[in-house]
């Protein structure tokens, strides 16, 4: 043993020995790092940062889009929810991030375009990200354009245009969102363009990883921040199906392998963007828990899990509906309003405008605001009382039950009478007894339409019933129509004898108090005080999630028409501007126009490139191969991302039926500028026989960029705001009748 240990110590000793050695040949050698910096991206990154950053926060005013997003800004500020529409919360969140950097404490009005903007409105940080994603979308253009395999000179050729493009720069230094659009689509297309390349090298290395997994994190930011972004994600995936489908044929590798590869691109481009999207919904709900001005377009229980508001009313309510109890019924369809089943002493009309009779019954109506009248009592047919019992006795599904007015004791009712509006259906009406052979039909059943059983009880919020009539199969239904002045212009209610099934027939109970006064003037004044407050209940975050998507996807704007609106063939011949700003005492402005030689190449590239494909597709069906295959599949992969991104962003808005505006071009035109230069490359590398044609071809190019720059000088005015220019001048630069310059008259 004591041989083993002096050995050991012996070893020891050599190994530090020689450790030290190699430390002092360390020391006594320099450090030396090496690195490979791309001038061209630096100095990109650098002209981009300066075009959009330089002076940012100007003009300090309130400029067009900014009014609608800064809103919802502070309401993010505030933690006050809100339902927008016109996208995912992502972007909404980013434009939030900014004012929170900057300090900001939600506290400004924004009310009109054109309002100087408060000392504690941080106009500089609000702006910032916006401008950030516009000014790296210009080197991340040279990278694409390297990435499908054509020269630095044809990449510089595209972060050139994207740099000196009128109105990438004017939407990307404004609190908007289209340059965060942009951004993310152009990374995802970058991401999975590097994946692509390095797949030929290094599968499954982790630079592999790395590009395949923020191409599926880029495209799920593109979502999150305007729907649009999925015509992107759309593209992406198509491409990398049909890659995936040439591995799959592939003999070259294993079964496994090819298996490990599609598992790596589902996780990637379908699960990863999936649980973003979700994420991003989440942190949108987690913020903004208080109550605020758009609750009422969500559902009772939506509205109950928010803070103030609704919540006050409703925490501590019983939660089981029992015979006996007071509660107000809510339509869960809410259209064209929110509104709730309402009775008020006055009755129909005995004739209506058209001849038709009427019962001239109590009407019942569906009222869009808080009342005393909106109150109803369940009763049990069975008995006379108006009480909950000790122990409360809970209705179930299939309980047959009486619908009592609280205010004026008489019953909900139908019968064989057209309604007033809607004569294929049943009038309903609180019984009065006119002494005419026309007996009370006032029993109903309730149908518990989200029941997980048979005998379910009724749930207070929770619970979504429809209320079938016994005597005629006729079930509770807001038809929306406005009643005439004699209804008050409230909201008909009708008997449906369709049996098919429609959220207008459905109602939720949304505040609820057990009843205990079985006297009409103790119950009056029962009616009028508030509910008790103690227990809170909250959705789950799936429910509250499913519920603001289906609104966001389905809410309708009421806007029709606007100023700018313009239409999908105005973009492409850029016959339409919009002004975003004026200032308050001299002509300067800015607006949302482009560079018009920029755009009519653009255009005119697309179509080049299609002519192109289909020549050379036509001719190699004939086996003659104008172009190398390599050249060949480097020409298709960049025709189907830049021509099928320009397509894929473009040709949806025909489609659509909303206000459209010429901003929603950009993300198609970034496409069509990517293209621009590699089609410029093609014709110089390909068509230009000599060397004489290739020199003249080079000599028109120059010209050309060289009357985009000047263009884009001339309306640099116009992007920056910042110069005020004579109407004489302003004249100059309305190149089309079409364009809106502003002009004042003094």
């Amino acid at each position: 043993m004591g041989s083993r240990s002096a050995g050991l110590k012996e070893t020891l000793c050599v190994l530090r020995s020689l450790l030290f050695c190699k430390m002092l040949r360390f020391l006594k050698r320099p450090l030396v790092v090496t690195a490979h910096i791309n001038l061209n991206l630096v100095a990109l990154t650098g002209l981009g940062l300066l075009t959009r950053l330089w002076q940012l926060s100007y003009p300090r005013a309130v400029v067009f889009d900014e009014v609608y997003y800064g809103q919802y800004i502070s309401f993010y500020m505030k933690r006050i929810f809100f339902l927008d529409d016109s996208g995912p919360p992502f972007g909404h969140m980013l434009l939030a991030l900014g004012g929170y950097l900057g300090g900001f404490d939600g506290n400004f009005l924004w009310n009109r375009i054109g309002a100087e903007y408060s000392s504690n409105v941080p106009v500089w940080s609000l702006r910032l990200l916006p401008a950030l994603a516009g000014a790296l979308s210009v080197p991340m253009s040279y990278q694409i354009v390297l990435e499908l395999h054509f020269s630095h000179c044809a990449a510089m050729g595209a972060a050139l245009l994207m740099l000196i493009e009128n109105a990438l720069i004017t939407q990307s230094r404004l609190m908007l969102l289209e340059s965060l659009l942009i951004f993310f689509n152009l990374s995802a297309v970058l991401s999975y363009l590097k994946f692509f390349n390095s797949q030929k090298h290094s599968p499954f290395s982790p630079n592999w990883w790395l590009w395949l997994m923020l191409t599926g994190v880029s495209c799920s930011c593109a979502i999150g921040i305007k729907y649009m972004g999925i015509f992107t994600y759309l593209l992406v995936l198509s491409i990398a199906a049909v890659h995936a489908w040439n591995l799959i044929g592939d003999q070259t590798l294993s079964h496994m392998r090819v298996f490990g590869h599609l598992i790596a691109r589902a996780v990637a481009l379908l699960i990863i963007p999936v649980f973003l999207y979700l994420l991003f919904f989440y942190i949108h709900l987690m913020l903004l828990y208080r109550s605020g001005p758009h609750d009422q377009i969500m559902s009772s229980a939506f509205q109950a899990s928010l803070e103030g508001g609704l919540a006050r009313i409703t925490q501590g309510q019983p939660l089981e509906v029992a015979f006996g109890s007071q509660v107000t019924l809510r339509n869960v369809f809410g259209k064209p309003l929110p509104c709730w089943l309402h009775s008020h002493k006055n009755t129909y009309p005995m004739i209506y405008e058209n001849g038709r009779g009427s019962s001239h019954q109590q009407q019942v109506t569906c009222y869009p605001f808080k009342d005393i009248n909106n109150w109803w009592i369940i009763k049990d047919p069975g008995r006379h009382q108006l009480v909950v019992n000790n122990p409360p006795r809970p209705v179930r599904h299939g309980d047959i039950v009486q619908l009592v007015h609280g205010m004026t004791t008489r019953l909900l009712n139908t019968h064989d009478v057209a309604a007033p509006l809607s004569p294929h259906s049943q009038e309903v009406s609180c019984y009065i007894d006119y002494n005419i052979s026309m007996p009370a039909q006032n029993l109903w059943r309730l149908d518990i339409v989200n029941r997980e059983s048979s005998r379910d009880t009724w749930k207070t919020i929770l619970s979504e019933v429809r209320f079938m009539h016994v005597n005629t199969s006729a079930i509770l239904k807001l038809s929306g129509a406005h009643l005439p002045d004699w209804g008050f212009r409230q909201l008909e209610v009708v008997g449906e004898k369709s049996r098919g099934h429609h959220e207008s027939m459905v109602w939720n109970v949304e505040e609820h108090r057990y009843g205990t006064s079985q006297e009409q003037k103790e119950r009056e004044l029962e009616l009028h005080s508030p509910t008790q407050v103690d227990i809170n209940r909250n959705l789950s975050f799936m429910a509250r999630f499913s519920e603001l998507q289906w609104k966001m996807l389905t809410l309708k704007n009421e806007d029709s028409e606007h100023k700018y609106s313009s239409t999908p063939l105005e973009w492409v011949t850029l016959d339409t501007n919009i002004a975003y700003w004026l200032h308050p005492r001299t002509s300067a402005q800015i607006h949302l126009l482009g560079n018009i030689v920029i755009w009519a190449s653009a255009s005119l590239a697309t179509v080049a490139y299609t002519l192109l494909f289909f020549w050379y597709l036509l001719r190699r069906r004939r086996s003659i191969c104008d172009l190398p295959e390599d050249t060949w599949s480097h020409w298709v992969l960049a025709g189907a991302l830049c021509t099928g991104g320009w397509a894929l962003n473009y040709l949806p808005f025909f489609l659509m039926e909303r206000i459209l505006f010429l901003y929603h071009y950009l993300p198609a035109l970034t496409f069509q500028i990517l293209l621009l230069p590699i089609v410029l490359q093609h014709v110089s590398d390909h068509l230009c026989r000599s060397q004489l044609q290739r020199n003249v071809f080079s000599a028109l190019v120059v010209a050309w960029y060289s009357s985009a720059c000047h263009v884009s000088n001339m309306l640099r005015p116009l992007t920056y705001g910042d110069t005020s220019l004579s109407p004489g001048e302003l004249r100059a630069l309305r190149w089309k009748d079409t364009w809106d310059i502003l002009i004042r008259k003094y």
